[in-house]
């Protein structure tokens, strides 16, 4: 029988993975690609439990790992397990930015952003010495600016919303100013739903129930309306949400590329627009409205005066290690 992919042993006192390989430095080029039995060196990071693998590739362009490589690791039972692989990159020479974040899902897709994730990503440039209170950081996504905060949290400026239907992408037809998708009737794996769809730089599609434990089949809904590409050409996020109070939301997510996690900052953020756009809540002051995900709390504001969200949350550091690259069983 081959190798299992990407085996590994635990070190419990280190807390970190080990290899009985030497490492290979992916810092000395910036063409160095990895390769199947090299070991490499990584950080493993959580925001809510929404937990990712992030490499330090800063002298790199573009990312040292495959994204079947990257799905590889992501493998709970046979890698080191993650939501994604994210990798820290330089800034594009001559644009004003000081790194380049690019990501990996868990099936080897690449999204444009990722909002749990941008959070790890500057807590990991801290962690590697890059002690800044701020970090402009190219996304395919566009600009994505977090600032580092005294009590340990991250606030991310996330930019503007998307609200223009064909640019989110969907198909849905518009019914709302901007030209915009809010609580469109459709018909997905033989239920009628209320949609409303906003992009973050990444498509999502937010539903309100009125019990999120009752209302809906969240194994079997999540997946039939991510991949409606009917609707959503791109496929699309999903987040199921019910509104608790005026200033508090609750919501699961059913991410493009991932399935179930337990938090999603594009997410969070694309449903306080639609639930405020709706009329489910009023716009929050600065205290930001508090939407608790199944890994916790985030506090998100959209703000009047310049259209932009801001997301705040924690970022921590799990563990760290080396992990040869193995192929499949």
């Amino acid at each position: 029988m081959r190798a299992a992919a990407a085996f590994l042993s635990f070190l419990p006192t280190a807390l970190s993975f080990a290899t009985t390989k030497p490492s290979v430095s992916y810092r000395a080029s910036s063409t160095l690609m990895a390769k199947l039995g090299d070991s490499i060196d990584f950080a493993k990071y959580e925001g809510l439990g929404n937990d990712f693998i992030l490499i330090d590739d800063r002298d790199k362009s573009d990312p040292s790992l495959t994204p079947e490589q990257s799905e590889r690791l992501c493998n709970r039972n046979f890698g080191i397990g993650g939501d994604g692989v994210i990798f820290a990159l330089k800034a594009p020479e001559g644009e004003d930015y000081d790194f380049t974040m690019r990501i990996y899902n868990s099936d080897g897709s690449e999204p444009e952003m990722c909002g749990n994730g941008i959070r790890c990503f500057a807590q990991f440039l801290k962690d590697l010495g890059e002690d800044s209170e701020s970090y402009r950081i190219k996304t395919l996504a566009g600009p994505i600016i977090p600032v580092m905060n005294a009590d340990g949290t991250i606030t991310v400026d996330m930019g503007e919303p998307i609200l223009d239907g064909p640019t989110v992408p969907t198909t849905l037809a518009p019914n709302s100013e901007h030209n915009s998708v809010l609580e469109q009737t459709h018909t997905c794996n033989g239920k009628e739903w209320k949609i409303s769809a906003v992009s973050m730089g990444n498509p999502h599609a937010i539903i309100f129930v009125d019990d999120l434990e009752n209302d809906i089949e969240f194994s079997i809904d999540g997946p039939a309306l991510e991949s409606d590409t009917g609707a959503f050409p791109a496929k699309t996020n999903v987040e199921f949400v019910q509104v608790m109070d005026p200033t508090h939301l609750k919501m699961k997510v059913w991410e493009r590329g991932a399935g179930p996690t337990l938090a999603c900052g594009t997410g969070t953020c694309a449903l306080v627009v639609a639930a405020i756009r709706a009329g489910k809540i009023p716009r929050a002051g600065k205290e930001g409205v508090r939407v608790t995900l199944p890994g916790g709390d985030l506090f998100i504001e959209w703000r009047e005066e310049n259209n932009k969200i801001y997301m705040s949350g924690p970022a921590t550091l799990s563990f760290k290690g080396q992990a040869i690259l193995k192929d499949r069983p």
